[in-house]
């Protein structure tokens, strides 16, 4: 069985997260609304089919980073990653950060790897800005530590192919059109408000995930 991150199992020992913030607390970035709709319904909506679909299979024994690596295109990859995703998207944000930035080992992956904050943040919003349909725009990690910006279609994962999910934008229109209609480049700009740097230095620091062959990173 495949050994993931202390990060990953713990907030995956039930689908469904418990918000760290309230529904409201993350306006004006991202309103309640949208959080009611978004959280209590899209992930909800995913969680429910998932258990459905595994319920009495291989795979019912499994955590979510598994099942997202291991099962095959379908129903139950596609409800998996989206249950995955937004795990990691709910929990990556804080009303009031206590910084804009990364420090330490993360800060100078960045630098080393794009450059600068600036280049790092206008290349991760540009992906996701030009990102055609629906999906997801991940910074992640390879085996190596070197970083990367890898787009997603529908509910892919960086796991999916063997890359560690640092932080992710979720560029489906229900993550943020009541909000911004089709401004999608807006509603990315703002996130940048509301990461929790220090989480997503934990993700990042966490040297016990692996992938599919059990390669620890």
């Amino acid at each position: 069985m495949n050994c993931l991150t202390i990060l990953i199992v713990n907030i995956m020992s039930q689908l469904m997260p418990t918000l760290p913030y309230a529904t409201d607390a993350l306006e004006p970035v991202i309103s309640r609304e949208t959080i009611e709709c978004h959280y209590g319904k899209h992930l909800q909506t995913y969680v429910n089919n998932l258990e459905r679909l595994i319920k009495d299979t291989d795979m019912e024994g499994l955590s979510i980073g598994e099942i997202v690596e291991l099962a095959p295109e379908g129903p139950v990859f596609n409800n998996a990653g989206q249950v995955l995703n937004h795990q990691l998207y709910f929990l990556q944000f804080s009303p009031k950060p206590r910084r804009n930035e990364p420090e330490g080992e993360l800060k100078r992956r960045i630098l080393r790897d794009f450059g600068s904050m600036e280049l790092f943040k206008k290349r991760m919003t540009d992906a996701g800005t030009t990102l055609f349909g629906s999906g997801w725009v991940w910074l992640c990690s390879d085996r190596e530590g070197r970083l990367e910006i890898l787009s997603c279609h529908n509910g892919d994962n960086p796991l999916r192919h063997g890359k560690k999910p640092l932080l992710g934008f979720d560029v489906w229109e229900h993550a943020y059109y009541l909000d911004y209609q089709n401004r999608r480049a807006d509603h990315l700009t703002r996130l940048w408000d509301i990461i929790d740097w220090e989480e997503v230095e934990r993700r990042a620091a966490d040297k016990s995930i692996s992938v599919a062959d059990s390669a620890n990173y």
